[in-house]
């Protein structure tokens, strides 16, 4: 069941996307020409299994996570290099400091790095870490439980303030999204029950140029198949959507996209025409339309990325899984609904990508597979026209 905005003129024009997922880029061809693989991780000290999409910054140097391998095997944040030279800026291990790694980075204008880690810290509960230049680590927070446990999701910055969600703890164990000050005082502005508000969000938020903040929950709503949500500045929660685990689709996983008219774009894992996922809109006035409906073919099944929107109003995202190979695949979805494959993984140029891609100025796409490439343990890959 559809809700309208909260304040839908106050949002179009004067959208923030504080996530490099929204990064307006020329439009593909039909296919891309061009696919390389960066770097194939080895399981060992350099990393394993990267989950989330990557950050560049202006030299073209890409940042990310792997959940495992490391030092101590439980994760790392590791940079590469234009010419795909991977180093570990800091390598988890102590507990302490946080372990397993799933979400992407944000950075900062001085170069400082922020993420979560899903278990570790304090409390064993997680942690939101930052990472100086220099790899000197700094635990922002550790969670405890009653306000948020496991933050699988990264962050969004204003104001020298953090947003995120977690996937578990708050009043009702259900998940929260939470408010870190830049003084390190945290606050729940929302604690999930589990029922009609939504309930165990994996990904986390976008901004809008008011503050609002928008997310979906994996489960919960009024069908019990997940929601699309929005949390006011003043930290009051609307439902916007809630999936009915029909043909509009059930299990948002990935965060969503916001464009410049103010409409919401995701992705859902299951639910469409068959069951397979969809790629859905909820417009500005609250209406929830599905784009999209996967077959499980050679476009492939069961999303749960972010997606990516060019100038055009294509739309580019992965799946886990594919008719081609098996291995999961890239697209671009036309406003028209016409669906391309992009790349079709076959294993050893990675497999079963998670993340969705983000992209430069330069008709270039780039991502991870959280397993396959040249030793197993996942990819980054560059897609290209």
């Amino acid at each position: 069941m559809t809700r309208t905005w909260r304040a839908t003129g106050a949002r179009v024009g004067s959208v923030l996307v504080v996530t490099l997922a929204a990064v307006l880029i020329a439009p593909f061809g039909a296919q891309a020409s061009g696919f390389d693989v960066l770097y194939s991780f080895a399981g060992g000290s350099d990393g394993a299994y990267p989950m989330a999409s990557v950050l560049r910054d202006k030299a073209g140097n890409l940042y990310g996570t792997t959940q495992s391998g490391g030092f101590d095997d439980v994760g790392t944040v590791f940079k590469l290099t234009p010419m795909g030279v991977e180093s570990v800026l800091h390598s988890f291990g102590s507990g302490v400091d946080g372990v397993y790694p799933t979400a992407s980075l944000i950075i900062d204008k001085a170069g400082n790095l922020y993420g979560t880690t899903e278990e570790g810290g304090t409390n064993h509960g997680g942690t939101v870490f930052k990472l100086a230049p220099d790899g000197t680590e700094n635990i922002l927070y550790s969670f405890s439980g009653a306000d948020g446990a496991s933050p699988v999701a990264g962050l969004v910055r204003k104001a020298e303030n953090f947003y995120g969600t977690t996937e578990f703890g708050g009043t009702n164990n259900a998940g929260v999204v939470f408010k870190l000050a830049k003084d390190g005082e945290e606050s729940v502005l929302h604690s999930f029950s589990g029922g009609n508000d939504g309930g165990l969000p994996l990904a986390g938020l976008i901004m809008d140029g008011v503050g609002n903040l928008y997310g979906t929950t994996h489960f919960g709503g009024l069908d019990g198949d997940g929601t699309v949500f929005e949390i006011a500045p003043d930290g009051s929660e609307i439902v916007l959507h809630s999936f009915a685990g029909g043909s509009d689709g059930a299990y948002p996983g990935g965060a969503l996209t916001l464009d410049a008219n103010g409409n919401l774009y995701g992705t859902t894992s299951i639910g469409g025409a068959s069951n397979s996922g969809t790629v859905f809109k909820i417009a500005s006035d609250g209406t929830e339309s599905v784009l999209y409906s996967f077959t499980g073919g050679r476009e492939g099944a069961d999303p749960s990325c972010a997606l990516v929107i060019d100038a055009a109003a294509n739309l580019y995202g992965t799946t886990p899984l594919s008719e081609a190979d098996g291995d999961g695949a890239v697209f671009r979805l036309a406003p028209d609904g016409t669906i391309g494959v992009l790349h079709s993984f076959n294993g050893a140029d990675g497999t079963n990508p998670e993340a969705g891609p983000i992209a430069d100025k330069k008709e270039r796409l780039y991502g991870t597979t959280p397993q396959g490439g040249a030793h197993g343990y996942g990819v980054v890959f560059r897609l290209r026209e």
